[in-house]
């Protein structure tokens, strides 16, 4: 595995894999490596060969109260990480390298940014969409590889990469849990004992909802009572939203059907966590 940290350098590399008949695939990440990036990295093996990684923590989708500064971090040890799961080539730009000037070109979107995710954090996903319509355009690969955690974010880097026509397959991976459910995040290492077993509200709200759905209900404002009533026996659980959404607009939903998605974000403690589920996938 090689490891770059210039623009031009990963793009010769990229370069001269191609020419040795390589597909390319990409899966872009903030770093602090977990199972759940590493899924994303064995499904661009199994499709491409050769795999660019990239550890970038992108500051411009961070508000101003929000985490960039203790956002977790461990060069050495995603390295390790990336080598061993198969990783060609690691991409570990600093924010000069990737933003030599103030930004003064945005990627945005129409309005599905402002809700859910968009409401809660004005301008994130301004910051997500350039940052990875950078990294499309620098790495250039044929394949890029998204998890289905962030599932508002996953639909909009499709909407984008069809609307710009990169020339790129976009692929979201289904979400990887713990044994217990939760969802796989950098931002569990913030929880404490006592906060890791209050973060099960969230998994257990959406499996409420689905068990739901499964038992025969359609009715998408029962379904959000069902997850709400869940979380609300957690009072300690700070809720920003949880909703029954479609999957292309993720507006909320009268009617239910198996493609409908459960979305729910938190807070827990001073953690702010996210998860979804579709409920024809049962629990």
């Amino acid at each position: 595995m090689r490891q770059i940290g210039s623009i031009d350098e990963i793009r010769a590399a990229v370069r001269a894999a191609r020419a040795h008949g390589d597909r390319i695939g990409f899966v872009p990440t903030m770093g602090f490596l977990h199972e759940g990036h590493l899924r994303l990295v064995d499904e661009a093996k199994r499709v491409t060969d050769c795999v660019v990684v990239s550890l970038f923590v992108n500051p411009t989708q961070f508000g101003p109260n929000e985490d960039f500064t203790r956002y977790p971090r461990d060069l050495a040890g995603d390295a390790t990480k990336a080598r061993d799961r198969g990783v060609g080539l690691l991409f570990v730009p600093d924010v000069t390298e990737m933003y030599p000037l103030p930004p003064s070109v945005h990627v945005t979107a129409d309005d599905l940014p402002s809700r859910w995710e968009g409401a809660v954090r004005p301008g994130h996903f301004g910051g997500v969409l350039t940052v990875v319509a950078k990294l499309l355009n620098i790495v250039a690969p044929d394949v890029a590889v998204f998890g289905r955690k962030d599932f508002q974010q996953a639909t909009l880097i499709r909407r984008m990469v069809r609307g710009l026509d990169f020339p790129v397959d976009v692929v979201v991976v289904p979400t990887v849990r713990e044994p217990d459910g939760l969802a796989l995040s950098s931002r569990n290492s913030y929880l404490d004992g006592s906060e890791r077993a209050r973060a099960l509200a969230l998994v257990e709200s959406l499996r409420a909802t689905v068990r739901a759905f499964s038992r025969g209900e359609r009715s998408g404002p029962r379904l959000t009572s069902i997850g709400l009533d869940t979380l609300a026996a957690h009072p300690d659980v700070a809720v920003d939203y949880f909703a029954v959404v479609d999957p292309a607009e993720m507006r909320a939903v009268e009617t239910a059907t198996p493609e409908s998605v459960a979305i729910v974000a938190a807070r827990v403690g001073r953690t702010r966590l996210i998860d979804n589920m579709i409920l024809g996938e049962g629990t």
